[in-house]
């Protein structure tokens, strides 16, 4: 079995999945899903199908349940539209993505409070100690040493700020 054939029977799985639950899964405790991806194995014998469930954590219970009730009518639909010798066994994952980029998303939110809140502490802010921190020996005159300009080897001297 070639991986395009798995990946567009997959795909075909998915949208099968996603119109049962739309239409014909009548189950009460049936949430808000939506079938996120469906993978298959290289034989053919076992397809995973993700999906999110928008609400609270007995909503999500109660949607598991209600997807492995009607498990079987769902994977006979499949082998009914796929035309496939051996239906594949389904499995559904409750899929961690969308919950993961939320959390991410509030990291983020709370990095760029912190971030404000550290730029309006500086914005009045000096630095300590004098504004030229390097310290250049001074000659009985007032002027820095080594500034008299280039020397014996043709390089500049240093000069003062």
């Amino acid at each position: 079995m070639d991986a395009a054939r798995a990946r567009k029977l997959a795909d075909r799985i998915q949208q099968v999945v996603a119109e049962m639950l739309e239409r014909r899964i009548k189950d009460p405790r049936l949430g808000f899903v939506t079938v996120t991806d469906a993978r298959i194995t290289a034989d053919l014998g076992d397809a995973t199908v993700y999906y999110t469930v928008f609400g609270s954590e007995v909503e999500r219970a109660g949607t598991a349940a209600a997807l492995e009730s009607a498990k079987g009518i769902i994977r006979s639909e499949v082998g009914r539209q796929t035309g496939l010798r051996h239906t594949p066994s389904l499995t559904f994952v409750h899929d961690p993505l969308p919950d993961s980029a939320r959390h991410m998303d509030d990291l983020f939110a709370v990095a760029r409070a912190k971030d404000a809140e550290i730029a309006k502490k500086a914005e009045g802010a000096v630095h300590a100690g004098d504004a030229d921190p390097y310290r250049f020996e001074e000659t009985y005159d007032g002027e820095v040493a080594g500034d008299e300009g280039d020397d014996d080897s043709g390089r500049p001297g240093r000069q003062a700020i």
